[in-house]
Formats: structure tokens, C-alpha cells, sequence
């Protein structure tokens, strides 16, 4: 049954994790069973989400109860909309990343753990968009999170492995608060499948303290934040960035990210949107959950936005101004989000959730192909410093033509990929506006055009910096690799095959969002009766 092609994705990466150990003595043999593994995840992706949520017969969400033990009492793991679009993005960065690996990163360096630990951070990402109880969901991100420790200090130097330190402890607090709030919450709700937790909240007779709920949500919300990126949260973002090998960095910016992204969707709409517990919010009166949350949410997000565009102007390296770009566009995502969880309009709430999932597509491919642009750069020159950078264009024409494309989508121009991110965020923000004017909606529609501005600012300085003017002397004995520009340009390609044929994306994201904001179905999906035993 399609049911239990659901753990398929999983199942790949842990044949992939298993393959490239077991041929670590054998380096080409190695690197083949990887990029092999990844097509092969790839693959499983595009049939699971065809089957499930695509196709005409699709049924639109599919369960999966492992080991035989029905929800909520075993584990269980879920795609619907939402989990299959998350998974959709996920597996092109992930292909792209590895590929471009092989021919970045030194062959001596890949040898061992380079690749078999690519495959955890894949099977780590994958687990928390598939699992079906906050619990595994704390487990996945642990399983990321031990990835990307390893990559962030993976060169091994005094300044990374500072960097990764630092980079541990934030996560480890973040993992301390948030099992911390799972447990409190499992104490209060009798229960941590999602599926369950949803109907217990949405159940007026339930016997839940109000307080509680609202205090160990704000637990498990802080991680999410964290993992995304947003402000406050965001100080280990550059420097993880800058330390990671290029394609990881990739990896860390179009695929972890949006981890945290999806569990803030994913509990506080699916799981929490349901409530009927009354809290008093000051200046609102019944409100629930999610309004609680949705404010810390947009203010978080507004001030994201404008700490990242800000950052990412003063930055002296190519690298710096994409890691601080990226805490701006995370913000970019964040904003229509909350922008749904505070509208009263339920039209609003499904435009905010459709587009935070556009951005969040166009974020993935077009910083994802920037932070490889910026590994061939540094691979070629020996640098990503934009003073000591120059005359790019001239040396390299069709490379500075990808990149140049990649921009251009980071600035929002059609027809690109990035254009149709830009105009939802912004068509959320002026709908909420019209619907409800507000001082509040007023500010954020600002913030976003602030946003707007200070992104056309630091992707002119990339490529004035770095392309534009006479060669430097680091351009000017630069030998790009031939293979890394051709994996740059054909993601270029894709950004711009994205805008140009955005139809069915949309009806993707749209399906995603529908999906997100349906608990009926969701609860469906994983009950007894929803799911597959196996």
C-alpha cells in the first residue's frame, strides 16, 4: 500500500549512511555510492510526493505506524502537503550540495566521514519533517544538529573550532529548553503525538491548565526559533556559515533552516491552531494559542529582517554577506507566517502560509546556488573578500551570468523564482492591512520594504564587488573549476524555470498550505484507521 512508501526517504539515507562507510577505504567508490544515494532519495521524494499528494488519486496525507503500534502510542510518521513540499526542497538542495562536494571539497577530506555524515544531516532534516510526535521530532533535530556540528568545525583550525564550540552550546541549550518543554507538555497533555495533542487541545471538556500550556510552548518555540535563524537567535549563523564547507553551507541554508521554519508551522497551526483555551493576551480578549504566539512571531521576524539586510551590508566577504542575508531572508519567510497565526481572516491566513512556503522555496534554491557561487570563488581565487575580488565578469562570463541570475532572484525581479516569493510576502502583508489596518500591519508592511531595499543593496555590492570593474590579481590567475560552474548554472537554471513555469509550484505550495492549516485531515491521517502498520 502507499502507505508504506511513507519511510522510504528514510530508508535511502540509512542505506546511504550505511554505503559510504562501508567504502570509505575505497574514495571514488565512495563518492559514487553518495551521489548515487542522493539521486536515489531524490527519486523516492518525487514518486512519494506524486503518489500522495500530486497525483489524481492522491489521497492527500498517508500514515505510517512503525513497528505495528498504532497511534499515539507508537511512533509514527506522516506526509501530507506540507511534509511532501519541505521534502520536495530539501531533496534538490541536498542533490546539488553532494554532487558539488565531490568536486569541491579535497578528496583526502571527503575520505571517512565527509559523506557518510551528509547522509545523517539528510536523514536527520527528513525524520523531522516526516515524524508524527514532538518527541522524534526532538530526536531528528538532534540527529541534524550532531551533522553539523562535525561540518561546522570540519576544518579543523583554531577559528572553527571556536566557531563549532560555540555553535554546540547554543544548540545544546536549545535542546536542553526544548526537552524541557516536551516533557512539561507530555506531563499536561497526556500525550506527545501531534495528531493526539491536537484533538486534546481542541477538546473543551479536556481538563488542560491554560498557563501551563502557553509556558512550555514558549520552550519548544525558542528552539524552533533558534534552528531557523531568527533574531534573537541568530548569533551563530555567520560564523557557522562562513566555517562549513561550501556545500554544506548550502545545505545549512536551504534545507536546516527550514526545519525550524516547518515546526512552527507545523505545532502551532496543525497542532495548536484548534484551541479553545481562552488567554489573556494584554489588549486582546479570547485569545488563543496561536495569537499568543503569532506577535512573538511577526515582531522576531520584522526584527530579522532588518538586523540581517543591515549586517549584510557592512560585510567585507562574499561569504559574510550571504550568512547575514540569510538571517534577513528567514525573516522574509517568518513574516507572512506570523501574518497568518494573527489575521482573523481565514482567506489571510492561507495567502501568510502559502507564501512563507514560496519564500521559503526560493530562498532554498537561489542562496543555496549564492553560497556554491561563493565556494567556486573562493576555490578559484583563494578568496570570497569582495576588495580583493574584481573583473569576474570578464573572466568568466557564463559563471557570472549564473550568479548574476541568482541576484536578481534575491532582489525579487521576474520572472524569477524569487520575484513570486517577494510579491506573496508582500500580497500577505498588504491583504492583512486591507482587511484589518492596523498600526501594526502598517509597520510591517514597512519593514518589509525596508527589507526590500537593503537586499537590492547588498546584492548590488556582490556583484559590483565581485564581478564588475578591472580584474584583480586574485581574478586574474583564478582557474574556476569547470564542473562546480556547470552545477552553479543549472541551478540558475531551475530559479529561473521556477518563475517562468510557476503554475504548478503554486498548486504545490498551495496544497502545502491547505495542508498546514487542516488539522481535520491531519488527525485523520495518523489515527488508527489513517495509518499503516509496519
Amino acid at each position: 500500500m502507499v502507505e508504506n512508501l511513507v519511510v522510504a526517504p528514510m530508508l535511502v539515507a540509512l542505506v546511504s549512511i550505511a554505503v559510504t562507510l562501508a567504502t570509505g577505504q575505497w574514495p571514488r567508490l565512495q563518492r559514487v555510492a553518495s551521489v548515487g544515494g542522493v539521486l536515489a532519495y531524490a527519486v523516492v521524494v518525487a514518486a512519494l510526493d506524486w503518489l500522495i499528494v500530486l497525483g489524481p488519486d492522491a489521497p492527500g496525507a498517508a500514515a505510517y505506524q512503525v513497528g505495528g503500534w498504532s497511534a499515539p502510542f507508537g511512533i509514527t510518521l506522516v506526509i501530507d502537503g506540507l511534509a511532501a513540499f519541505m521534502l520536495a526542497i530539501v531533496a534538490v538542495v541536498a542533490l546539488y550540495a553532494v554532487v558539488f562536494s565531490v568536486f569541491y571539497v579535497d578528496p583526502l577530506n571527503q575520505r571517512v566521514y565527509y559523506h557518510p555524515l551528509a547522509h545523517v544531516l539528510l536523514l536527520g532534516v527528513t525524520g523531522a519533517f516526516l515524524t508524527g510526535d514532538l518527541f522524534n521530532l526532538f530526536v531528528w533535530f538532534e540527529v541534524m544538529l550532531m551533522a553539523s556540528y562535525a561540518f561546522v568545525a570540519f576544518y579543523g583550525g583554531a577559528e572553527h573550532t571556536a566557531t563549532g564550540m560555540r555553535y554546540v552550546v547554543m544548540n545544546l541549550i536549545g535542546s536542553v529548553l526544548m526537552l524541557l518543554g516536551i516533557g512539561g507538555l507530555y506531563a499536561t497533555l497526556g500525550t506527545l503525538n501531534m495528531a493526539d495533542m491536537a484533538q486534546t487541545v481542541a477538546d473543551p471538556s479536556a481538563d488542560i491548565g491554560t498557563a501551563p500550556i502557553v509556558g512550555l510552548s514558549m520552550f519548544v518555540f525558542a528552539p524552533f526559533a533558534l534552528k531557523a535563524g531568527l533574531v534573537p537567535f541568530q548569533f551563530w549563523v555567520p560564523s557557522a556559515y562562513r566555517a562549513a564547507p561550501a556545500p554544506i553551507a548550502a545545505m545549512l541554508a536551504g534545507a536546516t533552516k527550514k526545519v525550524g521554519i516547518y515546526a512552527i508551522v507545523r505545532l502551532y497551526f496543525t497542532v495548536f491552531a484548534g484551541t479553545t483555551m481562552p488567554i489573556a493576551v494584554p489588549g486582546v480578549t479570547d485569545a488563543s494559542l496561536l495569537t499568543y504566539f503569532a506577535p512573538i512571531l511577526l515582531f522576531l521576524a520584522s526584527l530579522s529582517i532588518v538586523v540581517g539586510g543591515l549586517g549584510a551590508i557592512g560585510r567585507e566577504t562574499m561569504d559574510g554577506v550571504l550568512a547575514y542575508s540569510s538571517i534577513g531572508q528567514v525573516g522574509f519567510i517568518a513574516v507572512p507566517i506570523g501574518i497568518a497565526g494573527v489575521a482573523t481572516s481565514a482567506s489571510v491566513q492561507h495567502l501568510g502560509i502559502l507564501a512563507g512556503l514560496i519564500y521559503a522555496l526560493h530562498h532554498a534554491l537561489t542562496k543555496s546556488m549564492l553560497f556554491l557561487s561563493a565556494g567556486v570563488i573562493r576555490d578559484g581565487t583563494g578568496t570570497t573578500r569582495l576588495a580583493e575580488l574584481g573583473g569576474l565578469a570578464a573572466r568568466s562570463p557564463v559563471f557570472a551570468g549564473a550568479v548574476f541570475v541568482g541576484s536578481l532572484s534575491l532582489v525579487g525581479i521576474p520572472p524569477l523564482a524569487g520575484f513570486f516569493g517577494k510579491f506573496f510576502a508582500f500580497d500577505a502583508a498588504v491583504s492583512w492591512l486591507a482587511a484589518e489596518p492596523t498600526a501594526g500591519a502598517a509597520v510591517v508592511l514597512l519593514v518589509l520594504l525596508a527589507g526590500a531595499v537593503l537586499t537590492i543593496v547588498y546584492a548590488t555590492r556582490i556583484w559590483v564587488g565581485s564581478f564588475w570593474g578591472a580584474r584583480t590579481a586574485a581574478v586574474e590567475g583564478a582557474i574556476l573549476d569547470t564542473p562546480q560552474v556547470l552545477l552553479v548554472v543549472s541551478l540558475a537554471v531551475l530559479v529561473v524555470l521556477v518563475g517562468v513555469g510557476f503554475e504548478p509550484v503554486y498548486r504545490f505550495a498551495d496544497a502545502a498550505a491547505t495542508a498546514a492549516l487542516d488539522t481535520e485531515a491531519y488527525v485523520d491521517a495518523v489515527g488508527p484507521e489513517g495509518g499503516e502498520s509496519g
